[in-house]
Parts: C-alpha cells; sequence; structure tokens
C-alpha cells in the first residue's frame, strides 16, 4: 500500500498494491491492522455506505457533531474530486482543506478523520462512492457547511454547469456561523 500524507495532519490518500492479469484484478481494500499503521488510528468501522450519483451531483460538505464519522472513502466507478476540510475550532489547520481525485481506475482511497467535514463532486457521467465510517449516521448529530463558503475557498473543478444539491446541502451555514467541534490536541 503506498500512503500519501498530506498538507492536513492526519488525512491520508492510500494507494493499493493492485494484481492484475488478463482475467482481471485483485487488491486489498481494507486490513484493520495495516489501517492502524497507515494511519496512526486504530479505529472501527461500524457501517460502510454506498451512494451512485451522476454527474455534477455535490454532496457535502457533511459531518456529525458529538457523534463524529471518520471516513475511509473510495469510488468503484467513475470519478470524483473528493475533499477533507479541518473544522475543529483552535486547530492550526483549522479552515483548511484538501482535495484529491478518486477514481475507480485508480483505486485511491482518502481518510477523512473524525471532526473533519466531508463532500463531493462527480466528475464522471456517474460514479458509485463507498465507504466506511466509525460512527453509525445520526440525523439528530449531521451537520452541513455550504459547499462553496469563501472562507474555506475549495477549488472544485470546473464542470461548466451550477452543481446539483440536495435541498440540505444548498441551504447549508457557512463556516462563520455553523456548529463546530473543538480541537483537542
Amino acid at each position: 500500500m503506498l500512503v500519501e500524507q498530506t498538507a492536513l495532519p492526519g488525512i491520508v490518500i492510500l494507494t493499493p498494491r493492485t494484481f492484475g492479469d488478463d482475467r482481471g484484478f485483485f487488491f486489498e481494500s481494507f486490513n484493520t491492522r495495516v489501517f492502524s499503521e497507515w494511519t496512526g488510528e486504530s479505529c472501527q468501522f461500524v457501517q460502510d455506505n454506498h451512494s451512485k450519483s451522476s454527474c455534477g451531483v455535490l454532496r457535502g460538505l457533511h459531518y456529525q457533531l458529538g457523534k463524529p464519522q471518520g471516513k475511509l472513502v473510495r469510488v468503484v466507478e467513475g470519478a470524483v474530486f473528493d475533499v477533507a476540510v479541518d473544522i475543529r475550532q483552535g486547530s492550526p489547520t483549522f479552515g483548511q482543506w484538501v482535495g484529491v481525485e478518486l477514481t475507480a481506475e485508480n483505486k485511491k482511497q482518502i481518510w477523512v478523520p473524525p471532526d473533519f467535514a466531508h463532500g463531493f463532486v462527480v466528475t464522471s457521467d456517474s460514479a458509485q462512492v463507498l465507504y466506511k465510517a466509525t460512527e453509525f449516521y445520526s440525523p439528530e448529530h449531521e451537520r452541513s457547511i455550504i459547499w462553496n463558503d469563501e472562507t474555506i475557498a475549495i477549488d472544485w473543478p470546473d464542470l461548466g454547469v451550477a452543481p446539483t444539491l440536495s435541498p440540505k446541502d444548498a441551504d447549508a451555514p457557512n463556516l462563520r456561523v455553523a456548529e463546530l467541534p473543538s480541537f483537542n490536541s
């Protein structure tokens, strides 16, 4: 497994070793022992999520307050631009983001630690995204930040059209007024 550290401590991009021949390919997408070595995190995944979206769909920026979810994200069909944002009040990297292209072809994964906001936009005709979560989904704890927050200033890919958003994501607050977790060093 190739492990790429990012500009934000705790967020890593993982590229598995793939074994392929004329029959197809094989790779290990998750191993708890190796994952702990990669990230320095010892965690237990409790939920797997799978979404399918068409080109231009933007999901996020999502997080859970009080029941934070760490997410290991990968794409099994198509391509997305995936983003993690440090929203921990008092963090030295507060408001900074990291983005990576995840595709079915490159097989990269991104580890988004708990208390970071997460989102992605589909850049192919459609995409299927799988992610493992360290905490159960909890609607009463779910929060969002608007995708185009000027303080965060994510450099989303230009798809030539406005992104397709859910009503919840379209009405999300900006970082300045959102309820946020605290940084615990």
